[in-house]
């Protein structure tokens, strides 16, 4: 009898200890399918090259970077790599690739331009990125400012008020295997407010004044550089970056021409 009440207990332990086992396997499933589903857990892929434009071209890429922008004292080994690998001509439009990585802006439509190699390497080489960082573009262009920060940066926001181009730059870019970069039609001047604070903030589009929104977005110890343009008609890039305690510090680092930025900055303030 007693032999028979240690086989009962022995079996009555051994379905517990399957019943906790299933349960606790369940539990986890669950907690799995739900991190799987927060949206704050999802992974940034970063850019996979795989497309065949990052094959193409690439001595002409090496020799812009060490013509145009090395020997104009831009140093950051991550931006010179990034020049180096983004195919600008896949950003061209058909009749201006022989220009492809001239040493000048080219037309892209709708009245705008995809900036000079060395300007693109310059203003990125200011924003001192890093791989954690969040980056805002306003004006969007052709795409290839985006590009070349997402190669450093871990996320890229980029806005563009003529929607045929934010509609053409995001299709390249996800073409192109930019998982990192994320494209809106709109206004600029607003920023990307429910994505903010953001680390590092580049204008590719002159104005009159800075937005203050864009100057809300930029995190403490954050860098934003953009074209602004003055009274008489020059353009400089402005160098912003705010301190830990929320003060800006401003700097013109070097007269530039950029297309005009349109929308609400256009209105007096």
């Amino acid at each position: 009898m007693n032999e028979r009440n240690r086989l009962f207990r022995f079996a009555f332990l051994l379905c517990i200890v399957v019943f906790m086992a299933i349960s606790m396997s369940e539990i986890g499933v669950i907690l799995a399918a739900e991190k799987k589903q927060d949206p704050n857990e999802i992974k940034v892929l970063p850019p996979d090259h795989n497309h065949p434009a990052f094959r193409e071209r690439i001595e002409e890429r090496a020799k812009m970077v060490e013509q145009q922008i090395q020997q104009r004292d831009v140093k950051d080994p991550n931006v010179l790599a990034a020049m180096r690998v983004v195919p600008r001509h896949a950003f061209v439009r058909a009749g201006g690739q022989r220009a492809a990585y001239a040493d000048w802006p080219l037309p892209i439509g709708h009245g705008q331009t995809i900036s000079q190699p060395y300007i693109v390497a310059f203003m990125t080489e200011a924003l001192k990125l890093d791989p954690n960082d969040k980056v805002l573009e306003i004006g969007t262009g052709s795409g290839y400012q985006a590009a070349v920060c997402a190669e450093i940066a871990k996320e890229v926001y980029t806005i563009e008020i003529v929607e045929p181009l934010a509609k053409s730059a995001a299709e390249k870019l996800k073409e192109l295997g930019y998982h990192n970069v994320f494209v809106r039609a709109g206004d600029g001047f607003f920023g990307w407010p429910k994505k903010a604070p953001f680390d590092a903030i580049i204008g590719t589009a002159a104005a009159g004044r800075i937005p203050q929104p864009l100057i809300d977005q930029l995190k403490p110890g954050g860098r934003m550089i953009l074209p602004v343009e003055g009274r008489l008609g020059f353009q400089y890039l402005v160098l912003i970056t705010k301190d830990e305690k929320g003060y800006l510090h401003k700097q013109n680092v070097m007269p530039v021409r950029f297309v005009p930025m349109t929308g609400e900055v256009e209105k007096t303030p």
